[in-house]
């Protein structure tokens, strides 16, 4: 019996040592897991928008008064804005679409009298009398609305105007590093076109690919006045306008080919928080959206097990959500194990060199599901900041960084320019 004893515990022995060793085998086998990156922000087409009025009550800019307001742009980006021409029944003050210009083509700024690109519009809505201090508002309604229309010399009904620019004077004076002041004065006083200007509007559109994402933010020539455009023009209430903007108003970014690196070990091979960017290629990533010289430098690093730079099929960059068009998305098959990390980057497109990463030493490669709320925005210190989507400097705006040489921090939310959504309503990350 104890012989028999004895063998039966060998047989269990052995049994239990080969299962062990197939456990093994196991855990150190490859296996597949999916990597999708998304660009998830619901964007909006217009950079910045606000309004502008007078110091008296009511606000009102009387001739001989003034009112500024102050903004940032990039070279091929405009300004719009509208105010009443007070003494009217329904006209209004605007720049000829798609706004003021405000970089000449060799990407200077156009600084001095540009009183030239202003206009008198008559919004449709409502028979014009004689101008002046003696028009009843509302006035008598047109029979049915018409299209908006340049006011040039003489309206529908007869009346006289002189040119907008010898009632509107606008001067353009540049602050440096992209941002601008445009001062609004009325010198209507003593012409025979004397009024006083109404609180206005102002916006200024995003430029993706060239174009203006929103080239007509206030009013659309030939075309029936929206969006509380009739507010103004009517009454010198820039509220319903100035809240249609606002709601187009906020981030519109893409994201650059997308960077991810498998690892091992306890630290982030891209970067470290406090740490000069370490001339590997984070540089190129962050102020380009080119990760190919970094993907080059980490291919050759021995804990580095593989290396993927992600392109969207059809644009290569990710798009942001517009309208009823889904923001890109981009997947990758890896192959883990256990001890294995992950990391990303990915440019915030439309920066000097801000850039969305994995936080800390990276994630832990076996771990499924949803990590964006790990992901941090970051600037990589290599070039001055500008308004993000604003900036004459900002490479995918046709511009050039202004180089600087400071420590890779986290971005802060608000920051000196924005506020920026949640992380995670910018950009998705999942691995399954």
């Amino acid at each position: 019996m104890k012989h028999n004893s004895l063998k039966t515990f060998a047989l269990y022995a052995s049994v239990a040592l080969l299962a062990a060793c197939h456990k093994d085998d196991d855990m150190d086998t490859d296996r597949p897991a999916t990597i999708s990156i998304e660009n998830v922000l619901d964007s909006r087409p217009l950079v910045e928008s606000g309004t502008f009025k007078g110091n008296g009550t009511p606000p009102v800019i009387l001739p001989g008064q003034s009112a500024t307001l102050s903004f940032s742009a990039a070279k091929n980006q405009r300004l719009s804005f509208a105010t009443m021409y007070g003494w009217s029944n329904d006209l209004f003050f605007a720049p000829v679409n798609p706004g003021i210009k405000l970089y000449n083509d060799d990407g200077t700024p156009i600084t001095g009298d540009v009183s030239a690109q202003v206009k008198l519009w008559d919004n449709g809505t409502r028979m014009n009398q004689a101008p002046g201090a003696a028009v009843m508002h509302p006035g008598t309604a047109e029979t049915s609305p018409k299209m908006i229309k340049e006011v040039n010399g003489m309206d529908d009904q007869g009346n006289s105007y002189l040119p907008a620019s010898q009632l509107m004077k606008l001067a353009l004076v540049y602050n440096g590093n992209s941002t601008f002041t445009l001062t609004i004065t009325n010198v209507s006083g003593g012409t025979a076109n004397e009024t006083p200007f109404s609180p206005g509007v102002w916006a200024i559109s995003y430029v993706a690919g060239g174009n203006l994402l929103l080239p007509e933010p206030v009013y659309s020539a030939g075309k029936l006045s929206a969006n509380g455009l009739t507010n103004i023009a009517e009454a010198g209430d820039n509220s319903v306008l100035s809240t249609y903007l606002t709601g187009k108003t906020g981030i519109f970014t893409p994201l650059s080919p997308v960077l991810v690196v498998v690892y091992t070990g306890d630290e982030n091979p891209l970067f470290k928080v406090g740490e000069k960017d370490r001339g590997e290629g984070l540089k190129e990533l962050a102020q380009k959206g080119n990760a190919d010289v970094l993907a080059a430098t980490l291919k050759m690093k021995g804990m580095v097990k593989a290396v993927y730079v992600l392109k969207e099929a059809s644009s290569t960059v990710l798009l942001p959500a517009m309208g009823e068009s889904m923001g890109g998305k981009v997947t990758q098959q890896l192959m883990i194990k256990p001890g294995y990390k992950i990391a990303i980057a990915t440019m915030y497109g439309f920066s000097n060199d801000w850039f969305f990463a994995t936080s800390g030493d990276g994630w832990d490669a076996t771990m499924k599901g949803d990590r964006s709320t790990s992901v941090g925005l970051y600037d990589n210190g290599t070039a001055i900041d500008q308004f993000p989507g604003a900036g004459i400097t900002q490479f995918n705006l046709a511009g050039t960084p202004l180089t600087e040489s400071k420590v890779i921090a986290a971005v802060p939310n608000p920051n000196a320019f924005t506020t920026l959504p949640a992380i995670n309503k910018i950009i998705k990350v999942t691995v399954e």
